[in-house]
């Protein structure tokens, strides 16, 4: 038996990685007035964004419930030597919360390790993927457990917003800032860091905005892994990732990953952002 991983889907990750890596995925959930739907199961991201784009007020979000949790910890127990649950930052969701109690109500029979990434979308996704290949190959839960701590300390993710209005519908900007911000077509640039989301710039256009994520990750010379984020607008997306595939080693491309439902609540449509994971001296000028 093998260690299981475990995720919630605030990770982003693409289908494909996570049904060839055997992820298995928790769902959030994003309520449109009186109706509730699972992140990329009752709803997937044309669907949301559809909805958001015409939607007066935000959506609200949700974390799984400790139930839901306790139901899928029995599950992988089944069939596992040990289970390593890695999750969105606990500062930006209550989903590791949830997490922790529902490890409390589960047999002792197959241990469990819970892991707050400080990261969301493929931030997590990154660190989940390295965890997965880990125990794929036999590695106990302690050695992947210890690789994934290693991880969050070489990962960051960063975030360009088209549109400052989801930050003021979602009272995180006030009205006037809104206002003036969008007059003047600025575009955020916001970074994950410990475990919350800062500002990192305000940029003039969303060329300048690429060009500062695409400097960002040159800053850190070779990677282990990029991802590629967007939300709505893919049209930038081969550039973007045939300007940075150098970075990774030979046989690698950058996983291209679309924000979904529950971050895509904050974000807005129009989108872009970069998770990328270091090598152990990786270091940028931002």
């Amino acid at each position: 038996m093998t260690v299981k991983i475990i995720t919630d889907s605030t990770a982003d990750l693409p289908e494909a990685i996570v049904r060839s890596l055997g992820i298995t995925v928790v769902p959030l959930k994003v309520m449109f007035g009186g109706n509730e739907y699972r992140d990329n199961i009752d709803i997937n991201a044309d669907q949301f964004y559809d909805k958001l784009i015409v939607s007066e007020g935000l959506p609200t979000t949700s974390q799984p419930s400790v139930g839901e949790f306790v139901e899928v910890y029995e599950e992988a127990a089944i069939n596992a030597s040990g289970i390593l649950s890695i999750h969105i930052s606990a500062k930006l969701s209550g989903t590791y919360n949830s997490a922790s109690l529902a490890k409390s109500e589960v047999s002792k029979s197959c241990p469990i390790e819970l892991v707050d990434t400080l990261q969301a979308s493929m931030g997590v996704g990154l660190i989940a993927i390295e965890a997965a290949k880990l125990a794929n190959e036999g590695a106990s839960l302690e050695e992947v457990h210890t690789k994934t701590l290693d991880c969050i300390a070489r990962c960051e993710t960063f975030a360009l917003l088209d549109t400052l209005e989801y930050l003021e519908k979602g009272g995180r900007l006030g009205k006037a800032q809104a206002m003036i911000g969008n007059l003047l077509k600025l575009k955020p640039l916001l970074k994950l860091e410990n475990g919350e989301v800062h500002s990192l710039s305000k940029e003039r256009s969303k060329l300048k905005g690429i060009a500062h994520l695409e400097k960002i990750a040159k800053g850190y010379g070779s990677l282990d892994g990029l991802a590629i984020l967007y939300s709505t607008t893919s049209s930038d997306i081969d550039s973007i990732c045939n300007n940075l595939r150098y970075l990774l080693p030979d046989t690698h491309d950058p996983i291209i990953a679309r924000l979904g439902p529950v971050l895509g609540t904050h974000t807005g449509p129009g989108a872009l952002g970069i998770a990328i994971l270091k090598t152990q001296s990786g270091k940028v000028n931002l």
